[in-house]
């Protein structure tokens, strides 16, 4: 009996989520599904903003968050910066110099290892003061060393490490000096003296016409106005090439006849030469005395700012300054005093000065009032712990002037 064909009915398209269903059914992974859903998923926009790198400046009171918890210490990697290290862990860029006895002109190195927590300073200072006991304890200096941060390594004071070394507030030191950390170890410091006046401007005792070094000097400058060399003044002062002059130290110019050593003096008290201050000046004065007023400060911490303000910058809202330093306060924007054409806002500058709750930095930056016990700090101390400078006694020169022009301009 012949059997009849049954004509089968055409199968119906499958749906997409059948097909599917049958392709998982093979065995094929559901990550490699994933993989092909991916590019179709929409990313959010806030997505985005996680891979811009945080500016130092973005706005008042912005600062970096760590994202981990802060090391104690952390090694110094090619390419580092301060102000990078301290953006990396969310820190300021103040503290971290202020932990490791730097100022803003040191210089960090690969390999360095620095304190990133300000009990790590304090636990290392028993071990580096333990050598003062013995006689023959010294330091040789490097770049970036300052007296301040030398006597802060091996906890002692400044005026201890000066006496120990028969060294003035005017002198500087310089890499490759040894500075002794005690006072039995005086006899050695006498026969190093000779090379640390040497970088100081003591020709001047034997009558050489002199200069007294005003802020934005250079020793090349100072050689063309005198129609001489840098070379010739370099030897005259018995300066290296790498040496720093600063406002107020006296640089000898020219041979003199003898009569001349009278004005060798005035180094040690530069102020007497700026009894009056010319209209720039006062109107400077004039500003920096009416945010203190405003803002109900002392006419100690008025006083301090105008000190300050004379010494970094002659109280001249300057333009231009060692490395990136503008204003009347020689601030910085790479270390995180605001944008250029802020730091150049005077008026803006001196609030940030001042610090305290009015500061227009928020906690970005670190001001007089942010200080903890600056009442009771040596007037050149409580300035100090603002600018963090290479040389911390040079405000206190000035505290007979500043309160001068407090009540003159006030």
């Amino acid at each position: 009996m012949r059997k009849l064909a049954v004509r089968q009915p055409a199968p119906r398209p499958r749906t997409a989520a059948a097909r599917r269903a049958t392709y998982l059914q093979l065995g094929v992974p559901a990550a490699v599904l994933g993989t092909l859903t991916g590019p179709l998923a929409v990313v959010p926009a806030a997505a985005d903003t996680a891979s811009v790198a945080p500016i130092e400046r973005a706005h008042a009171g912005a600062r970096a968050v760590p994202l981990q918890t802060t090391p104690a210490t952390y090694v110094v990697q090619p390419g580092d910066t301060v102000s990078s290290i301290a953006n990396a862990f969310g820190l300021r860029t103040v503290d971290v110099l202020t932990w490791n006895g730097l100022s803003w002109r040191s210089v960090i190195y690969p390999g360095q290892t620095l304190a990133l927590t300000g009990t790590a300073a304090p636990a290392a200072a028993p071990a580096a003061a333990a050598p003062a006991p013995v006689a023959t304890a010294s330091h040789v200096v490097v770049a970036g060393d300052t007296v301040f941060g030398i006597a802060q390594k091996y906890g002692l004071t400044v005026d201890a490490v000066l006496a120990a070394n028969g060294l003035t507030r005017a002198s500087v030191i310089y890499p490759g000096q040894s500075i002794a950390l005690n006072g039995t170890a005086a006899p050695p410091a006498a026969a190093a003296a000779p090379a640390a006046t040497a970088v100081t401007p003591a020709p001047a005792a034997t009558g050489a016409q002199t200069h007294t070094v005003i802020a934005g000097d250079t020793l090349f400058a100072i050689a063309q106005r005198y129609g001489t060399s840098t070379a010739s003044l370099l030897a005259l002062n018995g300066l290296g090439a790498g040496a720093i002059i600063y406002p107020g130290q006296s640089i000898a110019v020219a041979a003199a006849p003898a009569p001349a050593p009278a004005p060798a003096a005035a180094p040690t008290t530069p102020a007497q030469s700026f009894a009056a201050l010319d209209a720039e000046q006062a109107g400077n004065a004039a500003l920096i005395i009416g945010i203190g007023r405003q803002l109900g400060v002392s006419d100690r911490a008025i006083a301090i700012a105008l000190a300050t303000a004379m010494v970094e910058s002659s109280m001249r809202n300057l333009a231009w300054g060692d490395r990136d330093s503008l204003g009347l306060f020689q601030q910085r924007p790479s270390t995180g005093w605001g944008l250029p054409e802020q730091i150049l806002d005077a008026d803006r500058s001196t609030r940030v000065f001042f610090g305290g709750a009015a500061d227009p930095n928020g906690p970005s930056t670190r001001g007089l009032l942010d200080i903890p016990g600056w009442e009771s700090m040596r007037f050149t101390d409580a300035a100090q712990a603002v600018q963090i400078s290479a040389y911390p006694e040079r405000y206190g020169l000035w505290e007979t002037q500043a309160f001068q022009w407090l009540a003159l301009y006030g």
